[in-house]
């Protein structure tokens, strides 16, 4: 079934803001790392906002299968997908934003 193998390039954009220590809550971003290289994650960028410290940008540029990416839904309602994400709440307290996106650049 080659026609299901296609892959395709995402970029996941996470927007946060940090309650405590800025280093720590960094130190724990990259601890998520092989989580994201386990679903398909090529790169990885911390950014932090240089007038706002506790401000983050987090980029993971992943390729996943189409099929991957058509079910998202499905698989964010995943109990191991669901239980991380959970974890990341609770240490954020819901202060973070997450978007999908495509590189057109061409």
């Amino acid at each position: 079934m080659a026609g299901n193998d296609t892959q395709v390039k995402r970029v996941l954009q996470v927007k946060l803001r940090t309650l405590g220590d800025a280093r720590q809550v960094l130190e724990l971003m990259k601890t998520a790392t092989p989580f994201y290289a386990a679903l398909g994650a090529k790169r990885f960028r911390f950014l932090q906002n240089v007038d706002d410290p506790a401000q983050f940008v987090v980029e993971i540029e992943y390729e996943a299968p189409s099929a991957f990416e058509l079910n998202r839904q499905k698989v964010a309602s995943d109990p191991t997908v669901r239980t991380f994400l959970q974890g990341w709440r609770t240490v954020l307290a819901g202060n973070a934003e997450m978007d999908v996106f495509e590189d057109v650049t061409g």
